[in-house]
């Protein structure tokens, strides 16, 4: 019997991409996407992405579940969130992200690309209001 964590095994009939260390699976779902994200223990935003995109901050919404590992996203403003699994997600684009802790994230994410926060009917920034 396999000891590997089933939550980090490769899937079937997904896009599978590699990007800065991080694993994304996609599936398309009508206009929409579902993704499972693989963050590996040490990753931050700040650090590993913004390099490859050019944009201070991560201007993407995230939407989902967090199924393992604890991940912490800060604002401009210096607001902190701290997640850990099991815990459900809804993240306004404009923020760094980091992995907490020696095991890697799983965060299973629904998008719409681009259109996330206006598909949702999320702020498009975070605020306090």
């Amino acid at each position: 019997m396999s000891s590997e964590d089933p939550l980090l095994a490769a899937l079937n009939g997904v896009d599978h991409r590699d990007i800065a260390g991080v694993g994304i699976d996609v599936v398309r779902a009508g206009i929409g996407r579902v993704k499972r994200v693989i963050y590996p223990p040490g990753f931050r935003w700040s650090r590993d992405i913004k390099p490859l995109v050019g944009t201070d901050l991560c201007m993407h919404a995230h939407v989902g579940f967090l199924a393992k590992g604890e991940i912490h996203m800060e604002f401009p403003d210096g607001c902190t969130l701290e997640f850990k699994a099991p815990h459900f997600i809804v993240i306004e684009p404009g923020h760094d992200g980091w992995v907490v802790g020696d095991e890697p994230v799983v965060f299973i994410e629904f998008d719409f690309e681009g259109d996330t926060v206006s598909k949702l009917g999320m702020p498009a920034v975070h605020s306090h209001a």
